[in-house]
C-alpha cells in the first residue's frame, strides 16, 4: 500500500504536479449528461422525480409528507445521542459560531460633494440551502460548518438536505447537529436530486437563493449546472492535504496526518513535501504500518497508491513553490518556524501551523470553517464564511445641487459611449 516517493525540483515542478493528477479528479464528461437528466426531470416533475430518485439511489420509500423531518424526529434523535458526544458537538458549535460572528459585515454611507451620499447596504439572503452527504459515515461536523455561518449572517430560512438511510431515517447525530446549528427545515433527500430540488423548488421543498456544502462528483456537477439559477459556495472536490515538513517534524505526526485525509475517499490526496530524505523514509514506513492497521484500509489502499506522494525537495523554498502551484485545501507547516513560512503562502484553503495544529483540529473544533476550496481552486476561492450569506446593495443619493455640479460631465461620458438617452436623462433635469 506504499505511496510514491518523488524527487522534486524547481525545474520539474509543473511536471510533477501534472503527474499527481489532482485537478482532473472531478472532470468526467459522462457525469454531466446523467446529472442534467436528473435536474431536468426535477424541474419538470418536482416531488415525483425527487421521490423516484430517492428510491432508486438511496433505497428509501418516502412520500411528500415524510420527506420533511418532524420536530418529534429531531427530539428523539437528540435523546438517542450519548450525552458526552452531545456536549462536544455543542462546544464545537460554540467555537464555530464565535469565529464566524467576527466575520459579520456592516454597510456604510459616505458623504461626497454638496450633500450627496453613496454607500452600501448589507442584507442576509432570504433562504439558503445546505447539503451534507451521507456516504460511508455521518458528518455532523460538516452540518455545523455549513449551517452556522448562514445562521450568524441572519438567514431566516435555512433548508437542510441529507440522504436518508434505507429505512427512511437520518442518523441521529446529523439531526442533532442540524438543530443545534440552526437549520429551520430538514429534508431526507440526497445527491443531485437534492441540489435540483433546492435550485428549482418543488411543492414540498422551497427554492433557495444559495446552495452550499460538499458532495461527490454528481453533487458537485449538479451545483455547477444550477449555478446562475442559484448561487453556490464553491466547487468542492475530494479532500486533500499537503504537509511541508523539515527535520524538526515528527514522522509519526506527519504520517498520521496524511492518513487522516487519505481515509476520506478513494480519490482523496495526501502530499508531503520535505527537504529531509531521512524524514521522507521514516514517514513512508509509518504510513505503511499505520494504514495496515486502519479501519478504512481498503479506501486507504486506493488513495495512497493513486493520489498520495512524498516529494523530496532540494530545499524548503522549492517545497513552498510546489505548495503554491498545487494550492491545497489543507496545508500543514510542520517546520521549525511555521509563522515565518506562512508569510510566503498565498494559495491554501486553511493553514495549520506547527506540530500541534493537526488538520482534524480544524475539521471539528477550532472554529474556522472546514468547507474549503479543493483541486487548486484556493487560488481564487475562499473558505465558506459568514459573508457568503450576505448580498449587498449600492445606494446613491444626490440632491439637486450636487447633481448640477457634475451632470454635464456624466452626460459627456454617456455621449462618448453613444448612449444619448443616458445623456438626456441628465440634461433634461437642467436644460428645459
Amino acid at each position: 500500500m506504499r505511496c510514491r516517493l518523488i524527487e522534486g525540483t524547481k525545474e520539474n515542478l509543473k511536471e510533477v504536479c501534472e503527474q499527481l493528477g489532482l485537478r482532473s479528479k472531478m472532470q468526467k464528461s459522462d457525469v454531466v449528461s446523467i446529472v442534467q437528466e436528473v435536474l431536468d426531470d426535477i424541474r419538470e416533475n418536482g416531488d415525483e422525480a425527487v421521490l423516484k430518485y430517492t428510491k432508486r439511489f438511496d433505497g428509501a420509500d418516502l412520500t411528500p409528507d415524510t420527506m420533511r423531518v418532524t420536530q418529534a424526529e429531531i427530539d428523539s434523535a437528540i435523546n438517542e445521542i450519548e450525552p458526552d458526544l452531545l456536549r462536544i458537538i455543542k462546544k464545537a458549535a460554540g467555537n464555530i459560531r464565535t469565529f464566524h460572528e467576527r466575520q459579520r459585515e456592516e454597510g456604510f454611507m459616505m458623504d461626497t460633494a454638496r450633500g450627496s451620499k453613496i454607500g452600501v447596504r448589507v442584507r442576509p439572503l432570504a433562504t439558503a440551502g445546505v447539503y451534507v452527504p451521507g456516504g460511508t459515515a455521518p458528518l455532523p461536523s460538516t452540518v455545523l460548518m455549513d449551517v452556522i455561518p448562514a445562521s450568524v449572517a441572519g438567514v431566516k430560512r435555512i433548508v437542510f438536505c441529507t440522504p436518508p438511510r434505507r429505512d427512511g431515517t437520518i442518523a441521529p447525530v446529523i439531526l442533532a447537529a442540524a438543530s443545534i446549528a440552526g437549520a429551520t427545515e430538514i429534508y431526507k433527500i440526497g445527491g443531485a436530486q437534492a441540489i435540483g430540488a433546492m435550485a428549482y423548488g418543488t411543492d414540498t421543498i422551497p427554492r433557495v437563493d444559495k446552495i452550499c456544502g460538499p458532495g461527490n462528483i454528481f453533487v458537485n456537477t449538479a451545483k455547477r449546472l444550477v449555478y446562475g439559477q442559484v448561487d453556490i459556495d464553491m466547487f468542492a472536490g475530494p479532500s486533500e492535504i499537503l504537509i511541508i515538513a523539515d527535520k524538526t517534524a515528527d514522522p509519526e505526526f506527519v504520517a498520521a496526518d496524511m492518513l487522516s485525509q487519505a481515509e476520506h475517499d478513494k480519490i482523496a490526496s495526501a502530499i508531503v513535501l520535505t527537504d529531509d530524505r531521512k524524514l521522507a523514509e521514516k514517514v513512508l514506513e509509518s504510513v505503511d504500518r499505520r494504514s495496515d492497521a486502519a479501519s478504512r484500509k481498503e479506501i486507504l489502499e486506493s488513495s495512497l497508491q493513486t493520489y498520495c506522494a512524498i516529494i523530496a525537495c532540494d530545499d524548503l523554498d522549492t517545497a513552498v513553490s510546489f505548495s503554491e502551484e498545487i494550492a491545497p485545501e489543507h496545508l500543514e507547516l510542520c517546520v521549525a518556524d511555521p509563522e515565518a513560512m506562512l508569510d510566503k503562502i498565498n494559495n491554501a484553503g486553511a493553514v495549520f501551523l506547527g506540530n500541534y495544529s493537526p488538520e482534524p483540529l480544524g475539521d471539528y473544533f477550532a472554529g474556522p470553517n472546514h468547507t474549503l476550496p479543493t483541486s487548486g481552486t484556493s487560488r481564487f476561492f475562499s473558505p465558506l464564511n459568514t459573508g457568503d450569506f450576505y448580498k449587498k446593495m449600492s445606494v446613491i443619493n444626490y440632491n439637486e445641487e450636487s447633481l448640477r455640479e457634475v451632470y454635464e460631465d456624466v452626460a459627456k461620458f454617456a455621449d462618448s459611449e453613444g448612449l444619448t438617452c443616458h445623456a438626456e436623462s441628465l440634461r433634461t433635469r437642467f436644460n428645459r
